[in-house]
């Protein structure tokens, strides 16, 4: 069951004149999730897989040395994060890492109720969960997923989050620090102090910031996703405050909170990444952010019928997202992967479910014929002239193929 507060519910081949580029002319502008491994993360992976390749909970020296790299990948995570070593488990990824934080908290809190409060711009990953979560029997009492909805600009309505945390029977909330679709980031101190007053454990989801900008220590699990500041696939990090409670809802496991463990080179590298992107981030932030500001101001100022959206101010310095009228996505993004320019989108080009993002949809902006840029930490000036010399010729052409010309 789902019910919204705080505004209305959400909405809902080769071409004449066009060459194939060569693979060193292409340009990866998709890094949200996904970034290229960095060359900090890639010497850790390697050099342990020549020292870590060992069980980690066996108690011979192989073993023993890879639960020193393992613990050493989780201390330095936690430092990074302001957290204590004990306090970081390690997921098998960052999806996982979501799904064991919610349900885990929600069975642990199950004798306070069954209600999840989230923004309605939450990733698929926790919407689902919550919804799930909530219509487990853990207790008699019934339970809902309350979805608090958000601004034009992807924001969600503080003093709304602020009145579903003070309903009855709610055993958890959560809240993106920043929404790695449109980059808005979230006013998660504010939803902090409301959860902390109503007695109510707040989960920050940071894996499309952490790495990317300062996340404020307003949380009381924190998870994050290192595929996203350069770091490996197939791990995922959680760290819960002590005192929050928590119960599995899986069998009985040497590792906890996620049964079978993670490759020790994988958190390693994770680890390591993380480092290189705080010590990095300052210089990022402003040389990307500038990126973004032009590539905002070029699209609006270059394109018809196209609509910039997200915050402007309060924003990921990284992403930047535009959805283009008369235009199909999925032609549009081929369009320029043909081009050499490799773009995400948040239409329904990537939904095996066919619908237009949820995101989008519940901003009230338009979702058709959408592009997602994040920029990785590698972009340089020409990648995005480049990219923003052939944009306009690319939606001209995907809308001279739908009949809509001349605009």
């Amino acid at each position: 069951m789902t019910t919204h507060v705080g505004g209305p519910a959400p909405a809902g081949d080769p071409r004449p004149g066009v060459t194939h580029p060569t693979s060193a002319a292409r340009v990866f502008l998709d890094a949200g999730g996904r970034a290229p491994l960095s060359r900090a993360a890639r010497a850790a992976f390697d050099e342990a897989l020549d020292q870590g390749w060992a069980d980690p909970r066996r108690l011979h020296a192989e073993g023993r040395r890879a639960r020193l790299l393992l613990d050493g990948a989780r201390e330095a995570l936690a430092a990074a994060v302001g957290a204590r070593t004990e306090e970081v488990d390690l997921a098998p990824s960052h999806t996982a890492g979501l799904h064991g934080a919610v349900l885990s908290v929600a069975r642990g809190r199950r004798r306070t109720g069954r209600d999840v409060v989230v923004g309605a711009t939450e990733r698929a990953a926790v919407l689902s969960v919550a919804e799930f979560a909530a219509a487990q029997p853990w207790s008699s009492a019934t339970g809902s997923r309350v979805v608090v909805e958000v601004d034009r600009e992807g924001r969600v309505d503080v003093e709304a989050y602020r009145s579903a945390l003070r309903s009855p029977g709610v055993a958890l909330a959560a809240l993106q620090h920043a929404n790695g679709e449109v980059g808005t980031v979230q006013p998660v101190e504010a939803v902090h102090e409301a959860a902390h007053a109503a007695g109510v454990p707040l989960l920050v989801d940071a894996g499309a910031s952490l790495g990317h900008v300062a996340v404020p220590d307003a949380w009381d699990v924190l998870a994050a996703d290192p595929g996203d500041w350069g770091g490996p696939a197939g791990l995922g990090v959680v760290v819960t405050r002590a005192g929050v409670r928590r119960a599995p809802v899986w069998p009985e496991d040497e590792d906890r909170w996620f049964p079978g463990g993670v490759s020790v080179p994988a958190a390693l590298s994770a680890a390591v990444a993380l480092q290189s992107a705080l010590a990095e981030r300052a210089a990022q932030d402003a040389r990307r952010r500038t990126l973004v500001d032009r590539v905002r101001a070029r699209v609006a100022a270059e394109v018809p019928d196209v609509e910039v959206v997200g915050a402007r101010e309060a924003r990921l310095p990284h992403v930047v997202t535009f959805s283009c009228l008369y235009v199909d996505g999925e032609a549009l993004v081929t369009e320029l992967d043909r081009l050499g320019f490799a773009v995400g989108s948040g239409s329904a080009c990537t939904s095996s479910a066919l619908e237009p993002s949820h995101v989008l949809a519940a901003m009230g902006v338009l979702t058709h014929g959408n592009v997602r840029l994040a920029l990785p930490v590698d972009v340089t000036d020409d990648d995005v002239e480049r990219f923003l010399a052939v944009l306009p010729g690319a939606v001209a052409r995907v809308r001279a193929v739908l009949g809509v010309e001349g605009l």
